[in-house]
């Protein structure tokens, strides 16, 4: 049977609930080998998937493992990946302190795209919960970040590790079960799914972005799940820091109201429209709700809460950079997320491999950004890790021109 359903797969043409039901169970008891499998993601890579396919593919997904439910209102968020992205901690932070519960399971780097895991390990935080010790925490203090069940949509964790290694990563359909299929094994109720598009991201232009967004909303409705999608720009690296530990400095700096760049004006945008879906409140008053939670310092000390309830210490010290300079004088039209993610990967902040360790001190912190002004000489960025690394790529990485360039909003557009 396995013979005619790779055959059909090849064809392009549709194949019914049983069929693929078959053959992704199947590649869960190891009765569907790697090479089986690799045929049909390039297949659905060239050829798509039916609407119909791509909804019979969620619910297998879902059901084949746990599925979490929470007796009160619940609201979770997601990235589909990119450089410097600390947004989960500055945002829910922001939410647990204006009182929305917040349970949030996440993952680890592959690539250079960083995971939320990782950066937490960094700091010595506890991110294997139990769900008992996940259901007290949120009662005791309204926020817990966790990372992933074993028994929670294994065939996502099985299927995803093989198209990173098969170069089938950025199919729409195939990013969206399994974003998608998560997060309904997951209890969500409502969801912000942040759409990366651009250089660094695994969508490339915001056309493809917003067919993305359209396919993971038409999947939320199928649960009565409210999916809303926000298209943010993912050409330069959001934030100044990229890393581990190095990425948990900023996110400090955001919450303590002392940076105000393109991740604290997106975190921001974030949370608010969060708090306008789980509350109902105009997206205006959610806005000032937010601003007076980062003002404040609540939101502040609520990651504090968070971090010492889940055993970890902000004792984070970081060894002698090495600077990189400005040969030119002028505006910085462009910094590339790609390549610096990339580079921050080889200083040992990233890994290539799912079962490899990473340096969590390594990476890179930009001393100035897209808009500003540099002199010749004064530091670009700094980068920190043991590992020896091409540096004229940092250099390659920055883009200068004479005139002031014109800066664009970091979110594209809100899809609900």
């Amino acid at each position: 049977m396995k013979e005619q359903i790779i055959e059909k797969f090849n064809l392009g043409k549709t194949l019914t609930y049983d069929e693929l039901s078959y053959f992704f169970n199947g590649y869960l008891s190891n009765d569907i080998t790697d090479e089986e499998m690799t045929i049909v993601l390039k297949d659905i890579c060239a050829n798509g998937l039916s609407e119909q396919e791509i909804f019979d593919l969620v619910d297998i997904f879902i059901k084949s493992g746990d599925t979490l439910h929470f007796d009160f209102p619940t609201i979770d968020k997601h990235s589909t990946g990119g450089v410097g992205d600390k947004t989960t901690l500055v945002v829910l932070s922001i939410l647990a302190s204006c009182g929305v519960k917040i349970v949030k399971m996440s993952g680890r780097a592959l690539g250079y795209t960083g995971g939320t895991i990782d950066k937490l390990e960094s700091i010595g935080v506890n991110v294997n919960l139990t769900y008992e010790e996940v259901l007290k925490q949120v009662n005791d203090i309204g926020m817990v970040i966790t990372s992933q069940t074993k028994n929670l949509c294994p065939m996502d964790k099985k299927v995803y590790a093989l198209r990173d290694v098969t170069g089938t990563t950025n199919s729409l359909a195939l990013i969206a079960i399994s974003v998608m299929s998560k997060k309904i094994a997951g209890g969500a109720d409502n969801i912000l799914i942040d759409v990366k598009v651009g250089r660094g991201a695994l969508v490339r232009t915001a056309k493809e972005a917003k067919k993305l967004a359209d396919l993971m909303i038409s999947i939320g409705k199928k649960y009565n799940k409210k999916v809303v999608c926000m298209l943010t720009r993912m050409d330069n690296p959001l934030g100044n820091n990229i890393g581990n530990s190095i990425e948990i400095l900023e996110v400090l700096d955001v919450l303590k109201d002392k940076v105000r760049n393109n991740l604290y004006y997106l975190s921001y945008e974030m949370a608010s429209v969060m708090l306008s879906i789980y509350t109902g409140m105009k997206i205006r008053d959610a806005r000032n709700v937010v601003i007076e939670a980062i003002e404040s310092g609540k939101a502040y000390d609520k990651f504090i809460e968070f971090v010492n309830y889940q055993g970890g210490k902000l004792e984070i010290r970081l060894e002698r950079p090495i600077e990189i300079y400005a040969k030119e004088s002028g505006f910085i039209k462009s910094i590339d997320a790609k390549e610096l993610g990339s580079l921050s990967m080889e200083l040992g902040a990233g890994r290539s491999l799912a079962n490899k360790n990473i340096d969590y001190n390594a990476g890179i912190i930009l001393e100035k950004n897209v808009c500003d002004f540099v002199s010749r000489g004064e530091t670009l960025c700094m980068l920190y890790g043991k590992n020896s690394v091409d540096i004229n790529r940092a250099f390659k990485s920055f883009k200068i021109q004479k005139n002031r360039p014109y800066m664009k909003s970091i979110v594209i557009k809100t899809i609900k």
